[in-house]
């Protein structure tokens, strides 16, 4: 159940990088949505991530009760981290190209209807991942993703566009396939593996049936680790058809386990791997050996739409 909370005055902070490329109008329409409300909106627009933090603490600083991020799952997630373990409340305007955060949590797509959703909403209390100090809202990973990652922001900084840099990223990890020997100690149990990818989800996420890639409940209390066993180019593709099929779950190669923290340990055939770059949330960051994953239990607080049975009441 939430608790409600009505904002009279609230902190947005819009990240320039994310959504439309008309921010001055982005603004400027977000700043009349809050009028039209009676609501006093200060609005902040962000350059960078690091200005997203620095202006996430000065609104902290401010007194602010509510940090309204304007943006998508990266946006979101640095000011998440930043308000993880307070007692501030998280405001989300989706305004990225994906935004599944927010979907997650019902938040509304819709302009309009996510800044109602800041004023007659609920606050609940949501887990949050963490591995080796970063915190995600959604997912972390090892492996094909992150590379592709990496390759794909390579490609952008030359100035190509997200799908031709996304395809040429795709071909580039696909041509070279790396493949990670991992040995994982969740709770109580050990796995080796040789791998193209580990993936952990705060929660769990959907594999079959209409809903996938989503998660129901983002307050259970663990985190989700998928990961295949050795399998060449044609067996991943194998168990991406089996996704978008919704049997992923008959996968005979691919484990899963919800567990509420594991340790990951990579390493050559040769040498000790000390470094390895892991996506958070979709940014790639160079971390070093061993991983350690864990849940934090209901330590970010957001504004989500009500209930139906809160609507009633």
């Amino acid at each position: 159940m939430g608790v409600n909370q009505t904002p009279s005055h609230l902190a947005v902070i819009i990240n320039h990088s994310s959504g439309s490329k008309d921010k001055q109008k982005e603004i400027e329409q977000v700043t009349e949505l809050f009028k039209s409300k009676n609501i006093k909106a200060s609005i902040s627009l962000a350059q960078s991530g690091e200005e997203l933090v620095e202006t996430t603490y000065r609104i902290i600083r401010e007194g602010y009760d509510m940090v309204v991020a304007g943006g998508g799952d990266g946006t979101i997630n640095t000011v998440a981290s930043v308000l993880v373990g307070t007692d501030k409340i998280l405001g989300i305007l989706p305004l990225g190209t994906l935004n599944h955060f927010a979907k997650d949590l019902k938040i509304p797509l819709d302009l309009e209807q996510a800044v109602d959703n800041l004023i007659s909403g609920s606050v609940v209390s949501v887990d949050v991942g963490e591995v080796n100090g970063y915190i995600f809202v959604n997912n972390s990973s090892i492996g094909i993703y992150s590379h592709m990652v990496r390759h794909r922001e390579w490609y952008r900084r030359r100035g190509w566009s997200k799908g031709i840099a996304f395809f040429w990223a795709l071909l580039k990890v696909f041509h070279r396939y790396p493949f990670f020997n991992v040995r994982l100690i969740a709770d109580d149990q050990e796995i080796t593996r040789i791998t193209p990818f580990v993936f952990v989800g705060n929660n769990e996420y959907e594999i079959e049936s209409l809903n996938i890639g989503s998660r129901r409940c983002l307050n259970a209390g663990y985190l989700c680790l998928y990961v295949t066993h050795q399998t060449g180019r044609l067996g991943l593709l194998r168990l991406a058809l089996s996704l978008l099929l919704g049997r992923l779950r008959q996968e005979k190669d691919l484990d899963k386990l919800l567990v509420k923290e594991v340790w990951v340990g990579t390493k050559r055939r040769k040498r000790r791997r000390r470094y390895v770059y892991v996506s958070v949330d979709g940014e790639v960051i160079l971390m070093e050996m061993p991983l350690h994953y864990q849940i934090r239990p209901r330590a970010l607080q957001v504004m989500v739409p009500k209930s139906k049975g809160e609507t009633e009441n």
